[in-house]
């Protein structure tokens, strides 16, 4: 499974590559808005540093602005992966962009039949949200689990790209599921490596080393 960081500040960025787990970037508009900064300059910062796909969103809401917005931002460096909604528009938008080999990622996804739809458009990821689902009492990773299905159904080539992850568990839910991709916050990443277990054995060994003959 890659591992993601969906954030759009680019110290958190650094700090998860020197950990050595980050293999790509999700950003949205709301993270975009939290750096106070242009798109463009967060976007030209994290291209500098990252080595694989970028997934920058588009905020025109008819096909074909999303579409010059798309191509626009593929402009700005090869690993651009233009984010596009879950609607009748972005599938259109998504159609076009794969067409001219511009990567999409189909974001704000919540159903199984809405990521049967952003395969046949020839998404290159397709973002389910899964926190969002269990919020209202549904089951984010079954969904999961039905999308990785499909997909193997048919022999898709599009990524399952775990969004709207809360929480270790989710990361774990997610790989049992045999999703390609979790987009994790730099919070949650930095959970994955705890266990109470480890930190005491680590305690447990330094204080015996200090009684090793020096």
């Amino acid at each position: 499974m890659n591992f993601f960081i969906d954030t759009a500040d680019i110290e958190e960025i650094k700090t998860a590559l020197e950990w050595g787990l980050v293999d790509g970037v999700t950003t949205n508009p709301s993270l975009v808005a939290k750096t106070g900064r242009t798109l463009k300059e967060v976007v030209d910062d994290i291209v500098k540093v990252v080595d694989g796909p970028i997934s920058v969103e588009v905020v025109s809401m008819d096909a074909e602005g999303m579409i010059a917005e798309g191509r626009e931002l593929a402009k700005i460096h090869e690993n651009i992966v233009i984010k596009v909604p879950m609607n009748l528009e972005g599938l259109k938008a998504c159609r076009t962009l794969a067409d001219e080999e511009i990567g999409v990622n189909m974001t704000l996804v919540f159903s199984p039949m809405q990521a049967l739809l952003a395969a046949k458009a020839g998404a290159l990821f397709v973002s389910p949200f899964v926190g969002r689902l269990d919020d209202i009492s549904s089951s984010g990773m079954e969904l999961i689990h039905d999308i990785v299905q499909i997909y193997d159904n048919y022999g898709y080539d599009t990524e399952v790209l775990v969004a709207s992850v809360r929480s270790p568990m989710h990361v774990y839910e997610a790989a049992m599921g045999g999703a390609d991709v979790c987009t994790i916050p730099f919070n949650v990443i930095g959970q994955l490596v705890k266990h109470p277990l480890t930190d005491s054995g680590i305690e447990k060994f330094m204080k015996d080393w200090e009684n090793v003959p020096k």
